[in-house]
């Protein structure tokens, strides 16, 4: 059979957030662009019947991947029952357990939609502190693409409130947050006196009709679906991309890419579902898939010329794997709070996000978890026995006074921390799963202890009971490194343009070229350097 040939300017792997926003920046500038995807094309009105018909436990458990159906050709992670696609191990295995799916729109499908910056300080962890690794660019190179995404994705900030540390910027968010509900209001009431600065958690969603998108409404299910689509997610720009000439192929498995004698990329193949092959010839090839497939698929891909993977002569390709290791806790205050009323992370005590401790210990993030404790509230009711009106006022007692928050630490890139290729899993086209080591490290460890002791604080002081605190670490699907970038190419994969420094042609604009994971989710961060690789790549082809 002959394989079918396609042909475009730039062809995209991923189209999730990422290769959403660059593909739409390119088609602008004039560029053909094809994106693939390995997963399919959602429905909203459907993800929203799947979560409305989940069975409670899973809602209670926060598992927001089963509303998205798995496909064989292109399984994502899936936790009740564990499919068992991603494996992890070492110390803190559990940490490691992301929660991605795959599909047109990518994980962005089920985020909370917090856009934050990264501070200055961010970008030189080595150079300030002594630990970990610098960006190879600094927070000013980044700062005008910063602005460009959030304009795009429509982010809503304090543009009323000073919060410390802040990033510097040159302009206002595109919109001013939304008012807190109850639940935010209340907390951020009660931490004051404690020294704590509970401020609003700049949003990539509506607080005001935008770009054709409606006023959030406060549904309080963004994670797993926003029924209304007032959140932004990468589906979005994709479908803009789309409307503008660009051609998107869902369920395109890549799985080969090939190179020449100056080790350029010069075609990219994919699977479809039965395994049939297309192969896809461009000028500039772009990878832009989360960080655990990203460098997944530069593994599989590996060629004669490039033995130990695509882009990985520096062998850090799959190394420096980061995320925000949690620990959550739980409890029933002596007052109504009332979570539920807005979106589900409106605040955030940012105090401890920078500091000269940082050279020895983490930084961290305290966040009011704002999603509605009825589901969790009721089947801890159902546990006490009580029925009949009994019951239906132990329901809502708990509803109402049900509390969760939660503390994220920053990591540093830890080569050890690394994904593999499975010698034993594959998929349904015989591609290797990915697993991966992971270990939050000493430096997160010390951390913790200050961290467990703040949350307790605040249970204290909410008169808390039935108080449960994790024991263990876990994950936030904020996927960093992997392909981390660097000024040095044999300790680095891509440069500050998120170019490869083995193929001249080939971009990962992912947010595994970040060097460093901060305290605060690094989606915006991610969308901002994957723009900025959309203007190194027009200037390449001498576009606007």
């Amino acid at each position: 059979m002959t394989q079918k040939t396609l042909t475009a300017d730039v062809v995209i792997a991923g189209a999730g957030i990422c290769g959403g926003l660059l593909a739409l920046d390119l088609v602008r500038a004039g560029l053909s662009v094809i994106i693939l995807d390995a997963g399919p094309r959602y429905d909203r009105d459907k993800i929203v019947e799947n979560w409305r018909y989940m069975p409670p436990r899973n809602k209670a458990d926060f598992d927001y991947a089963t509303p998205y159906p798995n496909v064989p050709w292109a399984p994502h992670t899936n936790f009740f029952p564990d499919n068992g696609y991603l494996k992890t191990t070492g110390p803190d295995a559990a940490a490691y357990k992301q929660g991605i799916i795959k599909g047109v729109g990518g994980t962005t499908w089920h985020w909370a939609a917090s856009s934050w910056r990264y501070l200055p300080s961010d970008f030189e962890m080595k150079s300030r502190y002594g630990v970990g690794r610098d960006f190879a660019l600094s927070y000013d190179d980044l700062e005008p693409y910063y602005y460009a995404a959030e304009t795009e994705m429509g982010v809503m900030g304090p543009n009323d409130q000073q919060i410390t540390p802040s990033a510097p910027r040159a302009q206002p968010w595109p919109m001013t947050s939304m008012p807190y509900g109850y639940g935010d209001r209340r907390f951020t009431e009660v931490v004051a006196p404690l020294g704590y600065d509970n401020t609003p958690v700049p949003q990539g969603r509506n607080s005001r009709p935008y770009d054709g998108r409606p006023q959030c409404c406060g549904n309080n299910n963004c994670m797993p679906i926003c029924p209304i689509g007032a959140m932004y997610n990468g589906i979005y720009s994709v479908e803009k991309a789309e409307q503008l000439g660009a051609t998107v192929i869902p369920n395109a498995v890549v799985y080969r890419i090939d190179t020449d004698g100056a080790n350029d990329v010069t075609a990219m193949h994919f699977y479809d579902p039965d395994k049939n092959s297309t192969k896809v010839l461009a000028r500039r090839f772009v990878i832009a898939a989360n960080g655990i497939e990203t460098p997944k698929l530069l593994l599989v891909a590996a060629n004669d010329k490039n033995p130990n993977g695509i882009a990985n002569s520096s062998d850090q390709v799959g190394r420096n794997m980061m995320d925000h290791p949690g620990i959550s806790m739980s409890f029933v205050a002596e007052e109504p709070i009332w979570a539920g009323q807005g979106s589900v992370q409106m605040s955030s005590i940012t105090n401890f996000r920078d500091g000269d401790w940082r050279g020895e210990r983490s930084a961290i993030q305290i966040g009011y978890n704002n999603t509605a404790q009825t589901t969790k509230g009721g089947l801890k009711a159902l546990q006490t026995g009580k029925v009949g009106k009994a019951l239906d006022a132990e329901i809502r007692r708990r509803a109402a006074c049900g509390v969760n928050i939660y503390v994220n630490h920053e990591t540093l890139a830890d080569p050890e921390n690394r994904l593999t290729l499975s010698g034993d899993r594959r998929d349904s086209l015989g591609i290797p799963m990915p697993d991966v080591r992971y270990d939050v490290g000493d430096y997160v460890r010390r951390a913790a202890v200050s961290s467990r002791e703040h949350l307790r604080t605040i249970a204290e002081a909410f008169g808390g009971t039935e108080v449960e605190m994790s024991d263990h670490f876990t994950p936030n699907n904020h996927i960093c490194g992997g392909t981390i970038m660097g000024t040095d190419p044999r300790d680095s994969v891509v440069d500050s343009w998120c170019r490869s420094h083995d193929h001249q042609n080939l971009f990962l604009a992912t947010g595994g070229a970040m060097a460093a994971a901060g305290t605060v989710n690094a989606t915006l961060t991610m969308a901002a350097l994957s723009l900025r690789a959309a203007d190194a790549i027009k200037r390449d082809l001498r576009t606007g």
